[in-house]
Parts: C-alpha cells; structure tokens; sequence
C-alpha cells in the first residue's frame, strides 16, 4: 500500500473533537482539513450534529466507511454513551431500548453510506462490590508499575480471583447478549451491513476476549457479524496478561473487518499518539489487509499537532 493510498484509506474518529461542535458540517470540514477524506462517527454524535453531516455527505466531501453505536445518541443524551443500555442487562425494558437505539444507528448507518457498526456489548454486574473495581483497588495499594504487573504472582493472583467471579456471573449475561445480537442481525443482513464486535479494555466487558470467535460463530447470521481490533484496549489486557496481543490478532484475522488505532503510555493510558507507548504497530501491520477499514481513534485532549503526527506514523507503518 503506497503512503497516498495508506493516507486515504485512514479515518479519524469524531471522537476526537465531536464534544467541542456544535455543528455537524463544521466538524467535518476541521477533520476534512486535516488531511482526512473518510471519517468514523463515534458514539458522541448529538442530534444536532446529524443535520450538518448528512449535509457533508450529500456534498460529496468525505466518506463515512464505519459508524459506532449509538449514532446518533438518544435524544436525551448529550455526551458519548455507547454503554448507556446494554443488551446483556437483566431488565428487560433496557435491553428493548438497547435494540430501539441500534436499529437507528443501522439506519443512520445507510444514510450516511457506512458499511461497519462498531458494537460495545455491555458488562456483567455485581450486586455489592464488583470484581474490577476490587483488583483496580488492589493494583492502586500495591505500588507495581502498569508495565510490571504481569510479573508479580500476587498480582496474577488476584486477577485470577476476579477473573473467576466475572466468569461465573457472565454466563447468563452471554445468553442474553447472544439473543439480543439475534434479535439485530436480520436488519443488518437486509441492509447488508456488518456488526462488529469490539474488545474492550475493561475485564467485566463482554464476551470475555477468549470468547470472541466462540461468540461470533454461534450468531445465526455469522456473515453479517465481525471482529473490529482496537489496538489500546488490546495492549492493556496485554499488560494484565489476559491475552497475548499478536496472538489474539492471529485469532481473530479471518473475523477481522477494521481497527481502532490508538497507543497506550507506559502508565496505561490509552487513545494516545501511535508510537509514542507501548503498542506494537510494526505487528499490528501485518494483520492490516486492503479491505479493512482503518481508523485513529484519538483522545480529545490531543491537539491538531498530535493527530497530525499521528496520522503521519500510522500512514508510514501501513504505507
């Protein structure tokens, strides 16, 4: 892939600077000028934002390959929410709302002519103090760097504790999420769009990583179902040894349909500028194929100096 043809097959994410718009075709003409032709909708679209991006679109002057559920965001929503009803919940009613909210963003998905739905799948819950938040307390009182932290037996210890109360509580919110998925794919099969299943960074999101090719291949419309990397939140889990990151990637290839890129400090923060952590992208490199959809999906306190050189560095390890 040539570097101008690795330039113009990037998307920014509107994750970036969806926050400080407060006009649609504004926020596309920013991203526009920097030197993006296609972007990603992310899951802070407001309502007001979608007459100003449909306007672009019409226009001609960008492409939107992938959008991210919710887009655009329930109506009393003003902030990025993608987690605001989750399909694995036990209340029935959230779950309805869930399935209310994803088959706009399918059509929202066709008016803007994006082919990819980005989907978070929700979370276990706890009844008193959850799992993660107990291992996060632990790692906060023990003074191990992020870096070392796979390292220490004590900390594997208690990750192994945590890992088995999420494991336990998940196996119903997996029939759930499962029928719920189910309940989605036939409006994406009839409008030929695919549902991409996300890894997260958080250990009580589901399916658990292990269980993403599992999960995928049990849907009953598996073509219209997929994986999307997200670079950062795989390298987290890669710093907790909960996966390993090239192992995962040659997983979950023959499910692949885009990426998220983004680095991770050596602090554990992601949505960083690429090359300035600790992900490997002369790895992630060789699992990119021509037709995936690419996306820098940047923290909104990086500045236009920081997204360009992130740009450049993505486009030179594709290129």
């Amino acid at each position: 892939m040539s570097a101008f043809s690795a330039l113009d097959s990037l998307s920014l994410s509107t994750c970036w600077c969806s926050d400080r718009h407060t006009d649609g075709y504004e926020m596309v003409e920013q991203m526009v000028g920097l030197g993006f032709k296609k972007i990603e909708l992310s899951h802070g679209i407001r309502l007001s934002l979608v007459p100003g991006i449909l306007r672009a679109v019409e226009e001609g002057i960008v492409e939107i390959p992938s959008i991210h559920n919710f887009c655009p965001l329930p109506s009393s929503v003003q902030h990025a929410a993608p987690n605001f009803y989750q399909p694995a919940s036990s209340n029935s009613s959230e779950r309805d709302l869930w399935l209310h909210y994803s088959n706009q963003t399918l059509n929202f998905a066709q008016k803007v002519g994006a082919e990819h739905i980005v989907m978070h799948s929700g979370n276990v819950n706890f009844f008193f103090t959850s799992a993660e938040s107990k291992l996060e307390k632990w790692i906060d009182h023990s003074g191990i760097s992020f870096q070392k932290l796979s390292e220490s037996e004590d900390f594997l210890k208690q990750r192994e504790r945590a890992m088995k109360r999420i494991q336990k509580v998940s196996e119903k919110a997996m029939l759930r999420l499962k029928e719920n998925f189910e309940r989605l794919l036939p409006n994406a099969k009839e409008m030929n769009l695919t549902l991409c299943l996300e890894n997260r960074e958080g250990l009580e999101e589901m399916p658990i990583d292990s269980e993403h090719e599992m999960f995928l291949d049990s849907l009953n419309e598996p073509i219209n179902a997929g994986y999307w990397h997200d670079t950062g939140h795989a390298q987290i889990k890669h710093h907790l040894g909960l996966l390993d990151h090239r192992a995962h990637l040659e997983k979950m290839a023959p499910r692949l349909f885009g990426f998220h890129f983004h680095d991770v400090s050596e602090c554990g923060r992601d949505h960083q500028v690429p090359g300035t952590g600790t992900v490997d992208f002369h790895m992630v490199s060789e699992f990119i194929r021509p037709e995936h959809t690419l996306v820098l999906e940047l923290s909104p306190k990086l500045t236009v100096e920081e997204v360009l050189k992130s740009r450049d560095y993505i486009v030179q390890k594709i290129g």
